[in-house]
């Protein structure tokens, strides 16, 4: 097997397994795979193939049917292209993501740009083409449009690198401005007053609740995060939890929202949550025989593992928010309350971020009102500087 790449000709390589041809035809990068064995013979047959193609290239009778001849299985042949119907929902089926990002793009898909392109073929789509598409769509909101947008230029981009179309008709077009959404965290003395009340819940297994918000109060972790929390996870001896798995539609999803897991170090209100969370398994596991182990750390009250929505944790949060007589936030406000009592308190910014999941730059951005808020006037103090006395004319003569 001549697998060295220094025993390939220009433009022909070894991927998975298989010889790849890469040339430029119509101003676009063209990756096709051959159909011959990763032999001496087969790179020399790959070879002539190459020299073959360059040739019609360069005197201009490279088209459509030829490229079809000569590369059958490419999809290229007149007739054969897809539409983008047909296409986005290949794209959408070869992709290893979340099942809330496959919903949301399905959703947005089907919404806004399906009943305007599905049957339209993809190498006929132009930019004055989606203009028209964008200015006929009523946008709930600029956020909306946005995110139809980048979804669309996606697949196009992905079009590209397939070689369908020579270029993305979607780059050119100018994206509604990113709303900046302005946090809303609770103070500390709300959060305490929250917690507090959840721990008095006159239905003892509802006490789980108040654990669970504790712990999301002083962690930062995000809700979904939590959710999926095992006590596997969790390192009571170096006071650390790692954080690896969200809850996304009732499913346990091997990864985090950013994709990358981290190690989160544990307070004492952190921690009293989950010896509060482990008195409770213990509690639950004596009293009723049919549960075998709970291995979340925290398992609804109900006779499930772990909460499958996040939504219905609003069922235990609103009630204790209007008896409270406290402003409505919605409990993801927790995350942002952790983040604006760490940096009030003078924390490292870099190691919040890395608590949070942010980068430091998205951190600086979301929370930078809270940065040292409550010590920016002795800041200031430390610029002694008095006002300098201006001499008058007088004092000149």
């Amino acid at each position: 097997m001549a697998g060295k790449p220094m025993d390939l000709p220009p433009g022909i390589d070894i991927h998975h397994g298989t010889l790849r041809f890469r040339f430029t035809w119509e101003g676009g990068r063209r990756s096709e795979t051959l159909p011959y064995p990763t032999t001496q013979k087969g790179i020399q047959a790959a070879s002539k193939l190459r020299d073959k193609v360059i040739s019609l290239i360069k005197l201009n009778l490279l088209d459509l049917d030829k490229y079809a001849e000569l590369f059958p299985n490419s999809g290229m042949a007149a007739g054969s292209i897809p539409c983008f119907g047909e296409y986005a929902q290949l794209w959408l089926d070869s992709r290893e993501i979340a099942a809330g990002t496959r919903l949301n793009y399905k959703s947005v898909l089907n919404m806004y740009v399906i009943p305007h392109l599905a049957l339209v073929r993809i190498d006929l789509i132009t930019t004055t083409l989606l203009r028209r598409m964008l200015t006929s769509i009523e946008w709930t909101s600029p956020a909306v449009k946005r995110n139809a947008m980048v979804k669309l230029s996606t697949i196009l981009r992905s079009a590209v690198q397939d070689g369908l179309i020579a270029r993305n008709p979607a780059e050119s077009l100018q994206l509604p401005s990113r709303s900046k959404k302005e946090v809303d965290p609770f103070t500390l003395d709300e959060a305490n007053a929250i917690i507090a009340k959840l721990y008095d819940h006159p239905h003892w297994p509802s006490t789980i609740y108040a654990a669970f918000f504790e712990f999301v109060f002083f962690t930062g972790l995000r809700l979904s995060e939590a959710a999926a929390l095992r006590w596997e996870a969790v390192d009571l001896e170096k006071k650390t939890v790692h954080v690896r798995r969200t809850v996304a539609l009732g499913v346990i999803e091997e990864r985090t929202k950013t994709g990358r897991d981290r190690f989160v170090l544990l307070n004492s209100r952190a921690i009293h949550a989950i010896e509060f969370a482990k008195k409770y398994a213990e509690r639950r596991l004596a009293g009723q025989s049919r549960i075998k182990n709970m291995p979340y750390v925290f398992p609804p009250s109900k006779n499930s593992e772990f909460i499958r929505q996040t939504s219905d944790l609003h069922k235990q949060w609103i009630p204790v928010i209007t008896e409270l007589g406290l402003r409505h936030r919605p409990p993801y406000n927790c995350r942002h309350t952790y983040a604006t009592i760490c940096l009030m308190s003078g924390i490292n910014p870099a190691f919040i971020a890395q608590q949070l999941g942010h980068s430091v730059q998205m951190l600086l951005s979301t929370y930078a009102r809270w940065i040292n808020s409550s010590s920016d006037w002795q800041e200031l103090e430390k610029l002694q500087i008095g006002p300098k006395l201006v001499p008058s004319s007088k004092d000149n003569l």
